[in-house]
């Protein structure tokens, strides 16, 4: 039990770990790719072609 002026010991959060490797990276860009080539809604390619972008920065 702490009282006022005895502060709880600070615990350091732990290591981040990837979410994602990068052959996932490279499996989403290729899906993509195959989703875009079956798109006829032009809004939706831009958006897809913007994710697959964003993606490559990672790879």
């Amino acid at each position: 039990m702490t009282t006022m002026t005895e502060e709880a010991p600070r615990t350091e959060p732990g290591r981040a770990r990837a979410l994602l490797s990068t052959a996932d990276f490279r499996l989403l860009r290729t899906a993509l790719t195959a989703y875009a080539r079956t798109i006829d809604d032009r809004d939706e390619l831009a958006r897809i072609n913007a994710l697959h972008h964003r993606l490559g920065t990672y790879t």
